[in-house]
């Protein structure tokens, strides 16, 4: 895209001071001024914008005194590897809070979102309750497979088809912030935090998101200020959100690489999650290999992330789970398939948060952190870890 004096231009996420006022207004008068073009507006978890622009108007916007910072769209693309043990693994199947008897549908009623490529709406085996669109569709449908998995393993209803999920029959909400191919970018994903952060800050207690899972990465670090320090649009706004009461589980990444490299994984506000290959649902690496992949039972996988930044594990291999009815994008169909990443990890923790919540409604996003990792186990063999630290293996089996 080029501005109208030939001038190339790109995308930009902005964030204003609170002098600036109301953020429609300001990126509706600095448009006009400066040719830009308003693809956002943020005024929950963020007093900003994004628009794309040329390379003057950045420049004139960052020396804005109203702009407390401006940084280019960064892209995010899921963390799946390409496909459910796991229920019994994290003793989801004995917690009294989740009370799986392969009967009742919804039951868990606590509010959870998938940040992902949006949720199959029209899947048998899932309680969708709402969601939004900040990527490219007319709807948060999803047609590609990653977000509907996630969110089967997070809220599955306990009925008698298909899976159970961690907490069976969640209110699941899709907010699409990945497109169909899985990829997205610093601003679609803001814009779904803005609609996350947006339920708690309305008159509707009942759209109240609880939990918000992210199964998706782009590079980055942690200031440890909350972006303050290094102007990180992104985590001042999760910041603002986890201060709204949202508890946020987020995907270590599949690089197996130090997560501190990786966000919103490296944040400190998040709970961050690495794959456990589990092959049999029970500790004590007596199972063989995982049905899809070669990794050894109950180590860490081995393209898993891992190092100081991550809080918890859990399992994240050969995980079977829901998937789009009609979508044979990941391989599968039928409404249910297999699928491998941190990215399916991460989910097995917001069911656990859910569960926890439902339990202790108002309870903060630190005590639900700290919840979990306090009932975690250590059942998992880290001789393969290498960073030598042993994170707690998520377990429901108290909940």
């Amino acid at each position: 895209m080029a501005h109208a004096d030939g001038a190339p231009e790109a995308t930009f996420v902005v964030a204003l001071r609170p002098a600036a006022g109301d953020s429609d207004v300001f990126a509706a008068g600095r448009a006009v001024a400066l040719g830009l073009t308003v693809l956002d507006t943020y005024h929950h978890a963020l007093l900003g914008f994004a628009a794309s622009m040329s390379a003057g108007a950045r420049a004139v916007l960052a020396a804005d005194p109203l702009v407390a910072a401006i940084e280019p769209d960064r892209k995010f693309h899921a963390d799946a590897q390409a496909v459910p043990t796991g229920i019994r693994r994290i003793q989801a199947d004995v917690s009294k809070a989740a009370a799986i008897d392969d009967v009742d549908q919804p039951r868990i009623n606590v509010n959870v979102a998938v940040l992902d490529t949006g949720i199959d709406t029209s899947h048998p085996d899932l309680n969708v309750a709402g969601g939004g669109t900040c990527a490219k569709g007319k709807s948060y449908d999803d047609h590609y497979g990653h977000g509907t998995h996630a969110a089967g393993i997070i809220g599955a209803l306990d009925n008698n088809i298909g899976v159970v999920g961690v907490a069976p029959g969640a209110h699941m909400y899709g907010v699409k912030v990945l497109d169909d191919d899985a990829n997205g970018t610093t601003r679609e994903l803001l814009c779904g935090i803005e609609w996350v952060t947006s339920t708690r800050t309305d008159n509707d207690p009942r759209n109240d998101i609880d939990v918000a899972n992210l199964s998706l990465g782009g590079v980055g670090t942690d200031d440890g200020h909350c972006g303050s320090s290094d102007g990180d649009i992104l985590h001042q706004a999760v910041c603002k959100s986890v201060a709204e009461g949202v508890t946020y589980v987020v995907a270590a990444g599949n690089d197996h690489e130090d997560a501190s490299h990786l966000v919103p994984a490296a944040y400190g506000e998040v709970i961050t999650v690495s794959a456990l290959a589990d092959s049999d649902g029970r500790p004590g690496g007596h199972g063989g290999s995982p049905s899809c992949r070669a990794d050894e039972d109950d180590t860490l996988a081995n393209f898993s992330n891992y190092g100081p930044a991550v809080d918890l594990i859990a399992p994240g291999v050969c995980i079977f789970s829901t998937m789009p009815m009609d979508s044979t994008t990941l391989g599968d169909s039928g409404g249910y398939g297999t699928l491998t990443g941190t990215s399916f990890a991460a989910p097995h923790v917001a069911g656990a948060a859910a569960l926890w919540i439902s339990r202790h409604r108002g309870a903060t996003p630190a005590q639900v952190r700290s919840a979990l990792i306090a009932a975690g186990n250590s059942n998992w063999n880290n001789s393969d870890d290498p960073d030598g630290i042993k994170e707690p293996e998520v377990d429901v089996s108290s909940f």
